[in-house]
């Protein structure tokens, strides 16, 4: 997923980056509402994580203004514990789902699961290419029935390229998709991270699933 956060506490900002990062999501983090209202529109995320009470403009106000937008981004709200009216004005502004201060961060992580599924109509939680797949809820991965072992970003990025199997992706897609706006458009990552995911992926299968398109990028290929 990638991952917008607008959140003015930069404690409960960094914690909330650090787990999802450990999970292999790509985090944004806005500490005022204007800034992250603009990150908001102008770019593309998966889900927007929402603290209410914000300096320049509070969250509520960012909410309405999305949706008056007709921006679909799924959006959970960071509420006080006893603010039940700001929770209730939230869910009827249109936020998808909302979570209680202090809370657990895997709590979060499954939230933003449960409501992306949601947003993409997706239900179904493994993908599958060829004999390859890749559970989505236990992170487990198997190519031929056999498990393979994948660190965070290298899930990340063989999860971005099973959801558009064929598709070629460029670079600077999955730099975006994979890491964040602020790469080196001159950096090597996305080869290395290529050239790990083959060795682990593919490996010595008779089938090679990822595939180099010469001076434009990769893709999954779907075998016949």
């Amino acid at each position: 997923m990638k991952v917008l956060v607008i959140e003015d506490e930069k404690k409960i900002a960094a914690f909330v980056r650090k787990g999802l990062e450990a999970q292999g999501c790509v985090v944004d983090v806005a500490h005022r509402g204007d800034e992250g209202y603009t990150l908001a529109t102008t770019r593309p995320y998966d889900v927007l994580v929402l603290d209410i009470m914000l300096p320049g403009r509070d969250g509520l106000s960012i909410l309405r203004s999305l949706r008056d937008r007709k921006v679909p981004l799924p959006v959970l709200l960071l509420t006080a514990r006893s603010e039940l009216n700001e929770r209730l004005d939230g869910l009827n502004l249109g936020a998808d789902d909302y979570l209680t201060k202090p809370f657990f961060i895997e709590e979060l992580v499954a939230r933003l699961h449960a409501i992306t599924r949601r947003a993409s109509g997706a239900t179904q939680s493994i993908l599958a290419v060829a004999d390859l797949t890749v559970n989505l809820l236990t992170r487990e991965v198997k190519r031929g029935g056999a498990g393979i072992e994948l660190t965070p970003r290298e899930f990340a990025l063989l999860e971005y390229l099973m959801r558009s199997p064929g598709r070629v992706l460029t670079r600077v897609q999955i730099c975006e998709r994979v890491w964040s706006y602020d790469f080196d458009p001159g950096t090597n990552l996305v080869e290395v991270y290529i050239q790990r995911l083959r060795k682990k992926v593919d490996g010595p299968a008779a089938v090679k699933l990822i595939e180099t398109i010469r001076g434009v990028g990769y893709r999954l290929q779907t075998p016949p």
